[in-house]
């Protein structure tokens, strides 16, 4: 009995679950360009992300049906449906909607939709139509369920794109985020988000950064106050999101901080469990922060095609260290050599010498004998 109430304790919890999403049904078609047949309700919870396409299920097979994902239907199943006996296919029809799918869509502008109005109505399932082919709705409904089902966060910065590289520039308020975006966008950068960034995190590994509706393409200006950067710089200024490439923390210059002289420390930090390069720069009086940014965005892509300056300078330094050692040794080895030889040519000098002062003696005393 313990066993089987901690089963039905775990069953109900899994029921319990909170959907992926709740969609309105106004902005689905809106955004997929989807026609409206049926729609007794505003909105659907999602419970899958995936997507499917009944064909077994209309031909009766519900063995690991996932009645939760949206279902998508196309020429194959209805010309299957059209081949069956009409009170076959209106059975086949009436036993799908009663699993409680969330939404149907029929592809390719197809008039055969009318087969499924009755059943939608009586089963208050949502029935859409859509121009396009079933396969380009496919790829396109799922990055828009994968955009609505990402987790998402928000974080107090500035959002720009330098040079290609999706830059967040954080930091205290006031320490001239906005300011050093301005000046990026002058250099021909381009803005996204000011004040606050909304990030989503795709595939669990992408970040994407874009402003919230109410913010986007707006900047706050101390002194000024709030601007439109498209209307003053031009529609190529702004983008509406960008891939999140690196992070850019400023702070005020404090001359006890261990600041990274090298770079060969690499720093990150974790936006939605994904770890992003980070890189400290200290603010001070006449520093361009506009120009140290864009060098280090470029440095960080140069980095991804496996290039790191730093480290190529340090290895040149140990190079040179080497070659300076090896110098050094083969000095000292000749050095050693020649006072190996001029210690043997003293030698030889006083053997030579003793040699000298030994034949002049045998002569001497060859002299005394003659002289008696």
């Amino acid at each position: 009995m313990l066993c089987i109430s901690i089963l039905e304790h775990q069953e109900k919890k899994m029921t319990e679950k909170e959907p992926l999403c709740t969609i309105e049904v106004e902005e689905f078609c809106k955004s997929l360009n989807l026609e409206k047949i049926i729609v007794p309700v505003d909105y659907f919870e999602l419970w899958d992300s995936g997507t499917n396409r009944p064909g077994l299920q209309l031909h009766g097979y519900y063995e690991y049906f996932d009645n939760r994902r949206i279902q998508l239907v196309g020429k194959v199943e209805i010309s299957y449906l059209m081949s069956l006996d009409p009170r076959l296919r209106e059975k086949r029809i009436d036993d799908f909607f009663s699993h409680d799918i969330p939404c149907l869509i029929v592809c390719w502008d197809l008039p055969e939709t009318a087969l499924f109005e009755k059943a939608a109505a009586k089963y208050k399932v949502i029935l859409l139509k859509s121009k396009e082919k079933t396969t380009s709705l496919n790829y396109r409904l799922i990055d828009y369920i994968d955009n609505k089902t990402a987790p998402r966060t928000g974080i107090h910065g500035v959002l720009v794109e330098v040079r290609g590289v999706g830059v967040v520039i954080t930091g205290a308020s006031g320490i001239g985020k906005s300011e050093t975006a301005l000046e990026l966008i002058k250099r021909g950068n381009s803005f996204i988000a000011d004040d606050v960034v909304d990030i989503t995190c795709h595939h669990g590994n992408h970040l994407i950064g874009e402003a919230p509706e109410m913010l986007r393409y707006y900047m706050e200006v101390r002194g000024i106050g709030i601007i439109d950067v498209r209307m003053l710089f031009g529609a190529k200024s702004v983008k509406r999101s960008v891939d999140i490439d690196m992070v850019i923390r400023l702070e005020n210059w404090d001359e006890h901080s261990p600041y990274d002289r090298l770079g060969l420390d690499d720093q990150t930090t974790n936006i939605l469990g994904v770890d992003i390069p980070l890189v400290t720069i200290p603010v001070s009086s006449g520093r361009n922060l506009a120009a140290i940014i864009e060098t280090a965005a470029i440095n960080n892509r140069m980095k991804e095609t496996g290039y790191r300056s730093a480290q190529v300078f340090v290895n040149n330094i140990e190079e040179h260290n080497k070659e300076e050692d090896r110098r050094k040794a083969k000095e000292a080895k000749r050095k050693k050599e020649r006072e190996k030889i001029n210690h043997l040519e003293e030698k030889a000098k006083e053997k030579e010498e003793d040699l000298q002062e030994e034949v002049q003696n045998i002569q001497n005393q060859e002299k005394g004998e003659d002289w008696y």
